[in-house]
């Protein structure tokens, strides 16, 4: 089972980026990304890397992003 904690500040998207955890993003109550990793953010934009190829470019504001830790 795992502890969803959710990212608001950028001091938490810092840690997230620096210990390379999964994250869970959701937009309007779905889960729309599950187990990326977070490649770089800014202000308004959230970039997360699931596979070698695959970047998703998320709103910050429309969306919201969990970190994922295993119990």
């Amino acid at each position: 089972m795992s502890i969803n904690r959710r990212l608001h500040t950028d001091s938490d998207f810092q840690e997230a980026l620096d210990r390379q955890i999964k994250l869970r993003v959701f937009r309007d109550d779905h889960m729309i990304e599950n187990g990326g990793t977070l490649v770089r953010f800014d202000d308004s934009t959230v970039v997360i890397q699931s596979s070698v190829s695959d970047l998703a470019y998320y709103t910050r504001s429309e969306c919201e992003f969990f970190e994922l830790r295993k119990r």
